[in-house]
């Protein structure tokens, strides 16, 4: 308290010392000089808990930021929200173990594919052109090249088309826009894990939410190239994100991790 100009700190309660001359004139002995009442500083507090629907109400930006303490400016949550809410099924089917391992294993995969949402476009570029497969009429636009961009880096022509063409955006002819608008790229990300079984049985969102493990999101990602043996510290990378991940969330990570 402050008192003729000084500052003082009580040694004792108010209650404990009734009537015995409550000042520090009165009462010395009471007291000690300095302090400052008040003006204590308060205990840290817990970050506040996710809040919203969807990814929203599963991760917060302060855990995003700590899954991802080296990311580019390029990946911001807002713009991942902003995206994973035009897939309605993301990260709202099933129960909360199943919905928190959904978060857990699209982010584990994306921290694979861009060095924990370090890179925007693969480092390695190539045309990646090949019009055997694909949308009809996907062909590839003069000049551009389809190498690896976005969260999923989202690579090969056809898939471009195949992407542009449900999102409602020209990516044959500018597959750049991925790398571009951070929204657009979250977007292709969501796309292919929501809709592209790749080499996997089903698409990456159906094996997480139905228990067929997080094994099998790597297959439908990147299994032609990683899984059965082909590339096992690959696979570990995208395990150990897992792990990391799910621990962070709360969440036990089920069964079937690897492939």
């Amino acid at each position: 308290m402050s008192y003729n100009g000084g500052k003082y700190s009580a040694l004792v309660s108010h209650t404990a010392c009734v009537g015995c001359g409550w000042n520090p004139v009165a009462a010395p002995s009471l007291w000690k000089t300095g302090g400052d009442c008040g003006t204590t500083t308060p205990p840290p507090t817990d970050p506040p808990p996710p809040t919203g629907s969807g990814i929203a109400a599963i991760l917060s930006e302060s855990t995003f930021n700590s899954m991802f303490p080296g990311r580019g400016p390029f990946y911001t949550y807002s713009a991942l929200v902003a995206a994973a809410n035009t897939f309605p099924g993301f990260a709202t089917t099933g129960d909360i173990t199943a919905r928190k391992r959904e978060v857990a294993a699209f982010l584990a995969n994306i921290a694979h594919e861009t060095g924990g949402l370090v890179y925007v476009e693969e480092i390695n570029k190539s045309v990646m052109c090949d019009t055997s497969w694909g949308p009809p009429g996907c062909g590839c636009a003069p000049g551009k090249m389809y190498y690896g961009r976005g969260p999923i880096q989202l690579s090969w022509n056809g898939n471009y088309c195949a992407a542009g063409n449900a999102l409602g955006v020209d990516l044959k002819n500018d597959p750049d826009r991925v790398a571009r608008d951070a929204t657009i790229a979250w977007r292709t990300g969501f796309w292919f894990w929501m809709t592209q079984a790749g080499a996997g049985s089903r698409p990456a969102h159906d094996s997480i939410v139905n228990g067929y493990g997080f094994g099998q999101t790597i297959m439908s990602i990147n299994g032609a190239l990683e899984c059965y043996g082909r590339n096992p510290g690959q696979v570990q990378s995208r395990v150990n994100n897992y792990l990391n991940f799910t621990s962070k969330l709360g969440v036990d990570p089920g069964g079937n991790t690897g492939c």
